[in-house]
């Protein structure tokens, strides 16, 4: 151990590259250009910190590279006065963008209608960039000095620059094994569970419903308290037939919501059996609309997505929802994208069965959704060759993640003179985008038997994050740009990237209408396009807009 102390003394008393000074300081001042999501200070600070290192690691990297190729070197005279000045020009830098960087940020505040930023903004950006810059040097001194330890003996009885090598690749395998998938994807469980015992000993602060044909009412087989805060609040939040009978002026019914707890069973299928009892205990099957509507990462199912399509089917329509997580969805797509695909399968698998076996002409019109994380799973639950011959009627899948399946397929297939945020598939009858701006394509006929409408807002960092955005600029950023997205937002290889990751988890602190925060018109829009209701008019669409406007929606 005390050559690793003396390797790791060495390293932390070692001078700073005038390299990554400079490169570090030109990572931080692009990571403070505008992205697709307005950042406070403290973000800010983060991302400009990270970046900052990212560069300062960069060329440090590409000089020992220079150094191991044997290439010439400056004199060792200069040395010392190249860093001075180095030092100098990064701080005159860093100190300008951090300045500008507000401004910037106010352009994209601008762009979403955001009231600007207030006037610490630089200061706490600086101190928060400059406490992370420490951390990770730290962290990169000691990745040095577990190099230098582990390559000494090896210098022994290997050349030098084989030693080296290994030496890398060692202590790049010690970093690693720190954070790797495997350690990432147990503690996404462990804070799964963690979350799902806390909400379980959580009170419910609203009464247990008296209506037996509410989930989590005494005549249910699902527990009231069983059923977590989301799916207590998604129970509580449909209208009532009067209601919709006020927006129609035609007679109405209840609508049902069947929504089954992480707590409610042990296994994914036992709460998908659960689910498909609780339907056919409520005769869910005998409405005109059945809706499998997968919630996000936390179980949260969007009250303004369900509450247009209940009122535009007159209140005939029974959806069903099983919770699989009680984490935010951003959180999940870094660690597990795929983390609640077997509970989406299981349910829809079990739910369409039983759909399937009854008479075509006395089963519902069965349609699915999903927000987020959910309409990643809702998608991957399904198999297109499966349902070919007794197929699902549509779906209706919004701010669909980066990692979603299908959407990737249909995009990066679409007419090339449509733009990335709102492309036209090759295959309109089945596939339609649209946002609030456009609705053009869904309110167009020639709707196939299987219809599939995307909603996503051009704004949306959950749905426009790429991983392969670090080294080549997504085509979404092309010209012509999508609306409330900043002019002055430009990609720099690396930075773009982790500007993306940061935005993905703000993108829902925006306004209504922007970034990953859908309004309840837009939902409207797209199911009306799906389900093509009777009766339902322009005026009924006013009222109906108006209506949720007053309930915040």
């Amino acid at each position: 151990m005390g050559k690793l102390t003396l390797a790791l003394y060495n390293r932390l008393t070692g001078p700073f590259s005038a390299a990554g000074l400079i490169l570090g300081a030109l990572f931080w001042a692009a990571a403070l250009t505008p992205s697709l999501i307005p950042r406070d200070g403290l973000l800010q600070g983060a991302i400009g910190g990270l970046c900052f290192s990212a560069g300062y690691a960069l060329a440090v990297a590409v000089t020992a590279l220079w150094v191991w190729l044997g290439l010439p070197l400056l004199p060792r005279l200069l040395l010392k006065p190249m860093r001075v000045l180095a030092a100098v020009a990064a701080i005159a830098i860093m100190l300008a963008a951090a300045f500008k960087g507000e401004g910037w940020q106010d352009e994209v505040r601008k762009a979403l209608d955001m009231e600007p930023n207030g006037g610490s903004w630089p200061f706490i950006l600086i101190a928060v960039g400059l406490a992370l810059i420490v951390v990770l040097m730290l962290a990169g001194r000691v990745f040095a000095a577990l190099r230098d330890f582990v390559s000494a003996p090896l210098r022994r009885v290997l050349p030098p620059r084989v030693a080296v090598l290994i030496a890398v690749a060692l202590a790049s395998w010690v970093f690693w094994s720190i954070g790797n998938g495997v350690l990432l994807n147990a503690l996404l469980r462990g804070l799964d569970s963690s979350y799902r015992r806390v909400d379980a000993l959580i009170p419910p602060e609203e009464a247990q419903p008296a209506d037996p044909m509410k989930a989590g009412s005494a005549a249910s087989l699902v527990r009231w308290n069983d059923l977590g805060r989301q799916g207590r609040l998604r129970v509580l939040s449909q209208p009532t037939a009067a209601e919709i009978a006020a927006i129609t002026g035609r007679d109405a019914k209840d609508p049902l919501q069947i929504y089954v707890g992480l707590n409610s069973a042990e296994t994914p299928q036992e709460r998908a059996d659960l689910a498909l009892a609780e339907l056919k205990r409520t005769n869910a099957f005998s409405r005109k609309f059945l809706i499998i509507a997968t919630p996000t990462g936390t179980g949260w199912v969007d009250p303004a997505s369900m509450l247009p399509l209940e009122v535009l089917t007159g209140g005939d329509v029974a959806s069903v929802s099983v919770q699989y997580s009680y984490l935010p969805s951003w959180l999940t797509l870094f660690v597990d994208p795929a983390y609640g695909e077997e509970t989406a399968e299981k349910v829809f698998d079990t739910v369409y069965g039983h759909w399937r076996s009854l008479p075509r002409d006395r089963r519902p019109r069965l349609f699915l959704f999903g927000l987020s994380l959910g309409s990643l799973n809702s998608d991957l639950a399904t198999d297109a060759y499966a349902l070919l011959g007794d197929p699902f009627e549509g779906a209706l899948w919004v701010g669909p993640p980066f990692a979603s399946r299908t959407w990737n397929q249909v995009t990066a297939t679409r007419l090339k003179e449509s733009p990335a945020w709102l492309p036209r598939a090759r295959t309109p009858a089945v596939f339609r985008f649209f946002n609030a701006g456009d609705r053009g394509q869904i309110a167009s006929p020639g709707w196939g038997p299987v219809k599939i409408a995307y909603l996503q807002y051009p704004s949306d960092a959950i749905t426009f994050f790429e991983t392969g955005m670090w080294r080549r600029e997504p085509d979404w950023m092309k010209a012509p740009r999508g609306p409330r997205v900043a002019p002055a937002l430009a990609w720099y290889p690396g930075i773009s990237f982790i500007q993306l990751a940061f935005d993905m988890m703000t993108a829902t602190t925006v306004p209504k209408g922007r970034g990953h925060v859908y309004a309840a018109r837009d939902y409207a829009a797209g199911w009306r396009a799906l389900i093509q209701p009777d009766g339902i008019g322009e005026p009924e669409m006013q009222k109906l807009d108006r209506w949720m406007e007053e309930k915040g929606l």
